[in-house]
């Protein structure tokens, strides 16, 4: 087998850096990019926040009203998306210049490959023939994927006056993980060069002291239910059979034995489809106006379709999303027989869905959505 390494670089703090570079007077002062706070009042959530409101307890999809009361003093700025998309395509092309296998995961973020093919990796490759024609990668092959990445980095800060970080592995996974060891909080622990490699023979003792919540496919609800019964770190779940894991996580359950020993099989994508369109909104007050939620709600179909229409999209899945008061939160599907790209056709068929919402449920209404799956090309 050839030993893969993968690089995943993400933007630090990438919507309140772009603010702060945008407007340099911001910069030391505690930025939050998301809903209007309102005095305390505001619904919706951050989107992002810089290191300087992190410090006062601010994280992304964090309440805006509870980041509020945790800063008051905070600069708090609504999305600018055309802007940081197009600051993103602007970085997307600086990290293909570096590699032709690139997987664009987010507009702050993406996977690089290193391909022995490609121009910038054949130096890269220091092949070493096993027993069995397997090729391995020598300390100086990680050590030049390494001088890529901080060139990669230092062209970002050039071109664009913006910082990220890197993470390096032989997998998504724990590169992705590598990553997050990487960005600026953690630099007082002695990673200060934004940079942190994890080598294959070392991914697996580098997943086991992390809390289990760092594992993909483990999130809060999981993670609540492992800590009952003792399971707080990586190394815990180690102690637990592939069968136990299925018992756990079902079909997951087989990919999660591997991946608490560092071993993660997902290929880097370059051609990153999307795969769904979706528009929502967040009512300033619960409501159950017939008129305001049955408009509003219009308007969204409208826009999901405009979008489809744009990039000349069919669906064939159609999802309503209703959260009641209480933070309640239901959804609704229709899987249409034939793909679709007709307006007419998905407004009537999430309205249908949106009608039982009310029928069903009497509760005041905070937030609705509509979403589009993309259909296969080779089924349109």
């Amino acid at each position: 087998m050839v030993e893969r390494i993968i690089i995943h670089l993400d933007m630090d703090c990438f919507f309140a850096q772009v603010e702060e570079r945008e407007s340099p007077q911001f910069k030391r002062k505690p930025v939050v990019v998301g809903a209007d706070p309102k005095g305390g009042r505001g619904r919706g959530v951050v989107s992002t926040c810089n290191y300087e409101a992190r410090k006062f307890g601010v994280h992304s999809a964090m309440p805006i009203s509870q980041a509020w009361k945790l800063c008051p003093d905070a600069v708090f700025l609504p999305p600018n998306f055309e802007l940081y998309s197009r600051v993103s395509e602007n970085i997307m092309n600086i990290i293909r210049g570096f590699a032709e296998q690139v997987e664009q995961v987010s507009l702050d973020e993406a996977y690089i490959e290193i391909n022995p093919k490609s121009d910038h990796s054949t130096s890269l490759r220091s092949p070493r023939a096993g027993s069995r024609g397997e090729v391995r990668n020598s300390k100086q092959t990680w050590e030049k994927a390494e001088k890529l990445a901080q060139q990669m980095r230092k062209e970002i800060l050039q071109k664009e006056k913006l910082k990220c970080s890197c993470g390096i592995g032989p997998n998504k996974m724990v590169a992705k993980i590598a990553c997050e060891a990487a960005k600026p909080p953690r630099q007082g622990s002695g990673q200060a060069n934004g940079v942190v490699v994890v080598r294959e023979e070392e991914a697996e003792k580098f997943m086991e002291p992390l809390d289990i919540e760092k594992m993909p496919g483990i999130g809060q609800k999981t993670a609540a239910i492992l800590r009952q019964s003792n399971f707080n770190t990586v190394a815990d779940l180690k102690k637990l059979s592939e069968h136990d894991l299925e018992d756990l996580f079902g079909k997951r359950g087989s990919e999660m034995y591997l991946r608490v020993r560092g071993i993660d099989n997902n290929s880097v994508e370059p051609e990153h489809e999307v795969k769904s369109v979706g528009k929502e909104t967040t009512f300033e007050q619960d409501t159950r106006d017939p008129e305001l939620l049955i408009r509003t709600f219009e308007q969204l179909a409208k826009q999901v379709a405009q979008e489809l229409a744009k990039e000349g999209l069919a669906f064939k899945t159609i999802t309503v999303v209703c959260r009641f008061s209480g933070f309640e939160t239901h959804t609704k599907d229709k899987t249409l027989k034939e793909p679709s790209s007709s307006e007419a056709v998905l407004r009537e068929e999430a309205i249908k869905l949106f009608l039982r919402f009310l029928t069903e449920n009497q509760k005041p209404i905070r937030l609705l959505g509509v979403r589009a799956k993309i259909a296969p090309k080779s089924n349109i």
